[in-house]
């Protein structure tokens, strides 16, 4: 995430900046990650919206995410409409357009790719 809320703090006054939580990507209840340990953001797959709530926050709040978050509601329509299980980074353009889409994460994460897009989009 220091990647993330780098190019956050560099363009964040052009281009609004959201984390969307979506469906727990690595809940204890199902399949464990060993960073997830390591970083203390374990939990079981939420049962309702204010569990949801809670377990997101925790996570921006441990994992250090400096970019506003918001909820993706129960149903994860965000997550079916934009693919975005387990997580990604997307750009869209000044007309709604996808105008970057990166592989899933966090491995797929390339912030030099969304630096270039980002560049691309705001001429700097």
């Amino acid at each position: 995430m220091p990647a993330l809320n780098k190019l956050y703090k560099q363009y964040g006054s052009q281009v609004a900046f959201l984390v969307v939580y979506i469906t727990e990507a690595h809940p204890s209840d199902v399949w464990q990650m060993e960073n997830n340990i390591k970083d203390k953001v374990v939990f079981a797959s939420p049962r309702n919206e204010d569990e949801r709530a809670f377990v997101a926050g925790s996570c921006v709040r441990k994992l250090g995410i400096q970019i506003p978050a918001v909820l993706d509601e129960f149903g994860n329509s965000t997550e079916s409409q934009y693919t975005a299980w387990p997580d990604r980074l997307y750009l869209i353009d000044g007309n709604g357009r996808v105008a970057y889409k990166s592989r899933p994460g966090p491995f797929g994460f390339k912030p030099d790719e969304l630096q270039a897009a980002l560049r691309k989009a705001t001429g700097r």
